[in-house]
C-alpha cells in the first residue's frame, strides 16, 4: 500500500499540488488491496463523508482526470452520460449491473477473445475490452 509521501509524489507527477483533499482522494483510490470502480460523484460523496466536510466536485474531477491522463486510472464509458473509473489499469473485461449500477471485473476465462475481422486502416489494435451489461431477468425467475 502507498504512503502519504508516495501519494504526494503521484500528485506532483500528475501536475497537481498535494493538498489535504487531494491526498485524501489518493488514499481512497490507492490505499486498498482490491480494484476500485467509481463515478466522480460517488467518489466525491465518499470523500466528503470521510473528511466530514464537503469537497469540491471540481477538485475531485480535476484530480481524477489528471490521474487518468498519467495512466493511474482507466475510464470505462457505460453510455454517453455515465463513466466509471477503475484503479486497475490493465486490459480486462467488465460486467455492468444495470439494476445496481455496479461495475464488476470479469475474469478473462469468462469471455473468449472476440474475433476482429477488419481493422481501421492505418491503426493498430491496442487492446480489446468487453463490457457486458446485465440486468435481472424477471421472466425466468421462479
Amino acid at each position: 500500500m502507498l504512503k502519504n509521501t508516495e501519494f504526494a509524489d503521484k500528485l506532483r507527477f500528475s501536475g497537481l499540488r498535494p493538498t489535504k483533499q487531494r491526498l485524501k482522494i489518493c488514499e481512497v483510490l490507492f490505499k486498498r488491496d482490491h480494484t476500485f470502480h467509481f463515478t466522480i460523484n460517488d467518489l466525491a460523496k465518499n470523500i466528503s463523508e470521510q473528511l466530514n466536510e464537503k469537497i469540491s466536485l471540481a477538485t475531485v474531477y480535476n484530480t481524477v482526470h489528471a490521474f487518468k491522463k498519467k495512466g493511474y486510472l482507466k475510464e470505462i464509458s457505460i453510455n454517453s452520460d455515465k463513466s466509471y473509473f477503475d484503479t486497475n489499469t490493465t486490459s480486462h473485461h467488465h460486467f455492468f449491473d444495470e439494476d445496481t449500477n455496479e461495475l464488476i471485473d470479469c475474469d478473462d476465462e469468462v469471455i473468449e477473445a472476440p474475433k476482429i475481422k477488419k481493422n481501421i486502416s492505418g491503426k493498430k489494435i491496442k487492446s480489446v475490452e468487453v463490457l457486458v451489461k446485465v440486468a435481472t431477468d424477471y421472466h425466468n425467475q421462479k
